[in-house]
């Protein structure tokens, strides 16, 4: 609880990493770091599970519900997204911050969130900045929210973009 930044990392399934993240009491540390202001950064299903909801295989798993939305399967020809691709960074992005509109990002999800209504369930979050790609169907690649951040795809395997954008988090902190 006292460390400068959480970072909540997510591979596999929304079922699975959610039951993990229940069983640790992080959704419980997830919720008292965001209500004290102290920041998180979610990644790929650590993103996905900040949403309300995930449907995979046609189950639905209850998310941390920080913001409304569902996470679905990715509509496109060629799924898994596996590889490199541009996003359309919000206006105003800190996490975009001295990243050339033409940066890559790398991704690896076969689930995303395609429609999202630009509120938060968090009172004491701020308005959400989002950034979408497409891949397919346009879908949302980070969200910047106050003290809780994330992204789709994966900063850490995205080169000097992706250092980028982590310094930027780090700068927060």
């Amino acid at each position: 609880m006292n460390a400068d930044g959480l970072l909540v990392p997510g591979v596999g399934a929304f079922a699975a990493c959610m039951k993990g993240l229940r069983e640790a009491r992080g959704d419980w540390v997830v919720d008292r770091r965001l209500s004290g202001g102290r920041p998180v950064l979610g990644i790929c299903v650590g993103m996905q599970i900040l949403f309300a909801r995930g449907i995979e295989h046609g189950v639905e798993t209850e998310g941390l519900d920080e913001w409304p939305g569902s996470v679905e399967p990715l509509q496109a020809d060629i799924v898994p997204h596996m590889g490199w691709n541009t996003v359309e960074a919000a206006p105003g992005s800190e996490l975009f911050a001295g990243l050339d509109a033409d940066a890559r990002f790398y991704f690896v999800h076969s689930y995303a969130v395609h429609d999202w209504a630009l509120e938060t369930n968090n009172p004491v979050l701020p308005a959400p900045k989002v950034t979408w790609t497409t891949h397919g169907k346009p879908f949302v690649a980070a969200v910047e929210n106050g003290a809780l951040w994330a992204t789709q795809f994966h900063p850490e395997k995205s080169g000097d973009a992706g250092a980028q954008l982590l310094t930027n988090w780090i700068g927060t902190l």
